[in-house]
């Protein structure tokens, strides 16, 4: 089957104005006629549902949390990335382009991620206008940062919390369409399947978590923007509630899955402590504007670390290695994050690593105390070589840029960042997988769109930082609005999508066929037991590092874990009730099918490229090595099992950028 992505003809900068200068449109009379459900109330689903009811559609909206506030989207700290130029460092549309595909190590869709650049400076007008506190400069001016792969600063902020308020400006427009009749909010409801009918999206089978009923909702067409499916390494940056049901049925349903293997580890992340963990905990990309990252060159200093004889204050500076400094010296701390990842894996695998386990690095601020610090003295005239003054004005700027987060590590490590160099670790944090989509973010299956990062359209094997949030709205403010209108204006005249067909009749019945069966199985072992081994076959096989025969041995043992699971899992408690360890026990399920497509994948991608490193494939530098002819989409077709997916491969074809050796140095 050969895959349409419905790329617009001409030159790639006019593609976008070109495509909405000739699409069809619903006049605002058709527009009261038809019905959009929209899954997931993060930055993607937000926005478009508040802009699609703004544009007088009726809207369904679903979220399994108690409110839509509590999306994941505020857990992103750092920024969001605009091609603005305000620092006038050289920046623009193309260098924002160029950025993306390279940090994507040149296997993302070139015409997405032209149209992502070309609309991300009209999100910051309108998160502004919103009232989102970014951070400004003194003369009140947007302030702009760094973020890892680039070498201009192009990340607009809101201290360590820019998802947070970010999300609170999308939640404010939703609620100024609820409140208008727009917008019916279904909190504490999760989509469990799909409902097709005549080859067309047309419905959700979703659960009221509340109260365990199953319902049915039709719409004229279903947009996903339920996140990514980080959480089947069990321990993650992700909350403990993201899953992947909502994609993993629409491709039971027949949207294909792409790149599943493109999972990012992101570098700044508070290290493992023990078995107890159920989640992991982000320290933001952005720390690493003004964190030099090392650790001792000596083995008898690293020891002494260990046992505690040995304070990493105590080491000068001629004793640290600040590798990253070191191995690529043009970027420096702010490498891509799969580089950075990588890297400090490859220093701890060497037996440098700084903690107990072995698995840290330091992340240390002294040199920005001291620099911000002089410069606040300089400033306010006072004695720049005093190491007290300068030390309490340094850390003055540090907690202005930083405080949020400097707290949360204190809280959660009990040591004092200011005073010490934080300890970070490699983690699980976003999956550049996702549902296959076309250029006007529609699956392969009509009427089903997938927004923000449960689609796989724009950050190719790697997400350069700062970039989910401007994906998210660019998706929800500025493109869905556009594309959906195509597709719907052929549903003027349908009417109602009814719910009592064959269809939803066959939906709901499999849903809760699940739900009984997982109910009443009486097994042995809870849903946390199999979802954590699930974890350790990701992590030790399908983590940041990946080989064959690691491979191999987790297709098998993934299998085997999923028959185990149905045959022996236990779920206290009934279906009509709230019960979260039912819903948990219906994501891991899903997890246990995603994580064998998930191997498959990384077996068949016989190369090393961004999140997806294969050990057979490395340069003698032990950088990722890229292989020509896997410059391709994997969008696998569900075929009833993992094992038996079909792979179809969409071309990357680059016209306007050359392709060349990802150097960093």
């Amino acid at each position: 089957m050969a895959l349409d992505s419905k790329i617009p003809e001409g030159p790639l900068a006019d593609k976008w104005t070109n495509y909405k200068n000739n699409i069809n449109l619903v006049n605002p009379a058709n527009k009261r006629n038809i019905d959009v459900i929209v899954v997931g109330t993060g930055l993607a689903g937000g926005s478009a549902a508040a802009t699609l009811a703004e544009l007088g559609y009726n809207v369904k909206a679903f979220c399994f949390q108690d409110s839509p506030r509590r999306a994941h989207s505020i857990a992103a700290q750092g920024g969001i990335n605009a091609a603005k130029n305000y620092q006038g460092d050289g920046d623009s549309t193309y260098r924002l382009f160029y950025d993306t595909v390279k940090g994507g190590d040149y296997r993302s869709r070139e015409a997405n991620v032209y149209r992502l650049a070309e609309v991300s400076a009209n999100i910051i007008d309108q998160c502004v206008a919103q009232g989102v506190p970014f951070a400004r400069e003194y003369g009140g001016y947007l302030d702009n940062r760094s973020f890892g792969g680039v070498l201009v600063s192009r990340t607009f902020y809101a201290a360590g919390q820019t998802g947070q308020q970010l999300l609170l400006g999308a939640y404010s427009a939703m609620n100024r369409q609820i409140g208008r009749g727009k917008i019916t909010m279904y909190n504490r409801h999760e989509m469990l399947d799909v409902v097709v009918i005549g080859g067309k999206a047309r419905g959700i089978i979703a659960r009221n978590l509340v109260t365990g009923e199953v319902e049915r909702h039709s719409a004229h067409a279903v947009v996903l923007g339920t996140g990514g499916y980080g959480n089947v390494f069990f321990l993650s940056t992700n909350a403990m509630g993201s899953n992947v049901t909502a994609a993993w049925k629409a491709h039971k349903r027949g949207a294909f899955f792409a790149n599943p293997c493109y999972t990012q580890i992101h570098p700044t992340c508070i290290p493992v402590s023990g078995d107890h963990q159920s989640k992991l905990t982000l320290m933001s990309e952005s720390l690493r504007n003004d964190g030099r990252i090392w650790v001792p060159k000596n083995m008898d200093d690293v020891l002494a670390i260990r046992e505690g004889k040995l304070k990493p204050t105590d080491i000068p500076a001629e004793n640290r290695d600040y590798y990253l400094e070191r191995r690529y010296p043009a970027f420096g701390n702010l490498v891509p994050r799969d580089v950075a990842s990588r890297a400090a894996k490859e220093r701890c695998d060497a037996g440098y690593g700084v903690n107990k386990t072995g698995e840290a690095v330091y992340l240390d601020f002294a040199s920005a105390i001291e620099r911000y610090g002089k410069e606040r003295a300089h400033v306010k005239g006072f004695d720049e070589n005093d190491p007290k003054v300068v030390k309490r004005l340094g850390q003055e700027v540090i907690r202005e840029k930083y405080g949020n987060l400097f707290q949360m590590y204190e809280k959660i490590v009990d040591q004092n960042p200011y005073e010490t160099p934080m300890m970070i670790y490699p983690a699980v944090h976003y999956t550049m997988g996702g549902l296959w989509v076309d250029y006007n973010l529609m699956t392969n299956v009509p009427g089903l769109y997938c927004i923000g990062e449960a689609n796989f359209s724009d950050h190719g094997a790697n997400r350069l930082g700062a970039s989910a949030l401007m994906q998210g709205l660019a998706d929800g403010y500025f493109v869905l609005p556009y594309t959906i209108g195509d597709y719907l204006s052929q549903d003027i005249r349908t009417g109602k999508i009814p719910t009592d067909t064959p269809e939803f009749d066959e939906a709901e019945k499999s849903v809760k066929d699940n739900l009984e069966h997982l109910i009443n199985n009486n097994g042995a072992h809870s849903v946390d037991h199999f979802h954590k081994r699930l974890g350790k076959i990701m992590w030790n096989k399908c983590g940041m590092a990946r080989n064959a025969q690691g491979l191999k041995e987790a297709i098998v043992e993934i299998a085997a874990l999923r028959e185990e699971f149905w045959k022996d899992v236990r779920v206290p408690g009934t279906q009509n009730e709230y019960n979260e360890e039912l819903a948990k026990a219906m994501r891991v399920a899903d997890y246990l099918e995603l994580g064998e497509l998930f191997a498959k994948d990384a077996l068949e991608r016989e190369e090393s490229a961004g999140g997806h490193f294969r050990e057979e494939f490395q340069t003698e530098e032990g950088e990722a090595l890229r292989r020509p002819e896997f410059q391709y989409v994997a969008a696998w077709e569900y075929k009833g099992a993992p094992k038996d997916a079909v792979l179809h491969k969409e071309d990357l074809v680059y016209e306007n950028i050359e392709v060349k050796e990802r150097s960093y140095k």
